[in-house]
């Protein structure tokens, strides 16, 4: 994704999606997998922007006043966003496969071969982290900001957006 486009969006949900955007990009990726993907990622990022920013954030901040409210309603979602988050990564994997020369078609036939929620728990745990690791703590207060520009927004329109954004 070019740098215009990380401008353009907000970076918390940049940083749940820059590989399923930049999927998109690169492969056939269904808009409304990777609006999926962002549903689905939201409460994981939030979590991990919780629990790495918690010496960073204000208690009276917006994350402590209404975060949990404004999450909860992407986690009433995440059962039915996972089947396009899942077609998304599955994408993304058999892409990044092809780049590296077929060097990871184990890992992707194994992926492959095993029932989508057994997956469910070993994704969550593996984006959060990845979340977690990319955040800086000077860019914490940025994020919570850019969460409560969203709040106003039905879950909906902040997938939508944020399809929007890795399509320009």
């Amino acid at each position: 994704m070019t740098k215009r486009v990380f401008a353009t969006s907000l970076a918390l949900i940049a940083l749940a999606t820059a590989n399923a955007a930049h999927a998109q990009q690169q492969a056939c990726v269904e808009a409304a997998d990777l609006g999926d993907t962002v549903l689905y990622a939201m409460p994981i990022a939030y979590d991990a922007v919780s629990t790495t920013c918690a010496r960073q954030l204000k208690a009276d901040g917006f994350m402590a006043r209404g975060g949990g409210a404004f999450i909860d309603n992407f986690r009433a979602r995440q059962d039915s966003a996972w089947p396009g988050a899942f077609r998304l990564l599955k994408t993304f994997m058999a892409q990044n496969n092809a780049e590296k020369g077929g060097s990871d078609a184990d890992m992707s036939a194994l992926i492959s071969a095993l029932p989508e929620e057994n997956l469910r728990p070993f994704v969550d745990g593996l984006v959060g982290q990845m979340i977690a690791k990319e955040i800086k703590p000077d860019s914490c207060g940025k994020i919570e900001r850019g969460l409560e520009l969203l709040s106003p927004l039905p879950v909906d329109n902040v997938a939508g957006l944020m399809t929007f954004i890795a399509e320009l």
